[in-house]
């Protein structure tokens, strides 16, 4: 499954154009948003220049980057908000135009919005608790007079992120994902200009820019602030990158490609890419000894390329 990114930000920050921006997706630009607008929702694709020299080596038909989900919310608020609850980290752009802009300002808002949505998700679970408590399910009373505390932490302005206990499995905060952030303006990054260019190929595209894009340098700080890393699978059908988590095994990437493959895993072959492409086949690889099987339990490392074995 593609991790997922939550996108926030005060009316008329750019935030939606940072979606487009990212996702290509074309959603409608408004001044203000409703509780019943749906969040848009879209795939953002993660470049990396070993992809092509992988596919270009087995000849795949068709080339897959990995991708990140996202999804902006319509505005802000407690019922709003509450749809990034799953996601594993939070964007919050910030309006850097105008004589009246202060990104500092917009982010210390934005910060005070995701604290409120998260007590607000708090109170809400206590009063279920609460009254299921009455029961006299052990369990059921520990949470009370956990969440009683981290209720009572809230109200003094300190996010869940400074709890100093664990938190209950139930809850999904916001205050606990990591928070990064995109200034839009001048001393930041022109979205305005970033969705425009997107448009174009990406040679013309990069006439345009001083430097590399700035939203693949977002994505470069979303992949460290999740502690993300590559692997890839590598066909003459199809050639992929996938994204895990650092420290993951191989067990976890079959998952990611499929269920049944981690179902019925066996092992896994697995190749860095680099020698991949110096041998110029796996089974050149393989002869001069540069492909090993590995088990569930290997931690899978960065630029892997990995052919899972399974039987279901």
């Amino acid at each position: 499954m593609a991790l997922d990114v939550g996108i926030v930000g005060l009316p008329n920050s750019g935030k939606t154009t940072l979606f487009n921006a990212l996702t290509r997706a074309g959603a409608e630009i408004t001044a203000y948003a409703t509780v019943s607008e749906k969040a848009n929702v879209g795939m953002a694709p993660i470049a990396d220049e070993r992809l092509e020299r992988i596919a270009a080596v087995v000849r795949a038909r068709k080339v897959t980057p990995a991708a990140i989900r996202v999804v902006d919310v319509p505005g802000t608020g407690p019922a709003l908000l509450g749809n990034l609850r799953q996601v594993d980290a939070i964007l919050a752009v910030l309006n850097g135009y105008g004589d009246d802009a202060s990104p500092s300002a917009d982010l210390e808002t934005i910060g005070l919005e995701l604290l409120v949505a998260d007590r607000d998700h708090v109170e809400r679970r206590l009063d279920r608790v609460r009254k299921q408590a009455k029961s006299g399910d052990v369990a059921l009373r520990q949470e009370l007079s956990s969440l009683e505390r981290l209720l009572a932490q809230l109200d003094t302005g300190a996010s869940l992120g400074d709890h100093p206990e664990g938190l209950p499995p139930e809850l999904e905060p916001l205050t606990t994902k990591p928070l990064i952030a995109v200034e839009n303006g001048p001393g930041g990054i022109d979205l305005k200009l970033e969705a425009e260019l997107i448009e174009l190929d990406e040679a013309e595209a990069r006439s345009f820019r001083e430097g590399p894009s700035a939203l693949e340098e977002i994505v470069r700080r979303l992949q460290a602030a999740l502690d993300l890393i590559a692997f890839f699978t590598a066909g003459d059908n199809e050639t992929r990158a996938w994204t895990l988590r650092r420290g993951q095994s191989a067990l976890d990437a079959a998952a990611t490609i499929h269920t049944d493959l981690a179902r019925g895993f066996i092992r896994c072959e697995v190749i860095r890419w680099a020698d991949l492409v110096e041998c110029g086949s796996h089974a050149e690889a393989a002869r001069r000894g540069l492909q090993r099987l590995e088990g569930k339990a290997y931690a899978v490392a960065d630029g892997d390329v990995l052919n899972v074995r399974f039987n279901v």
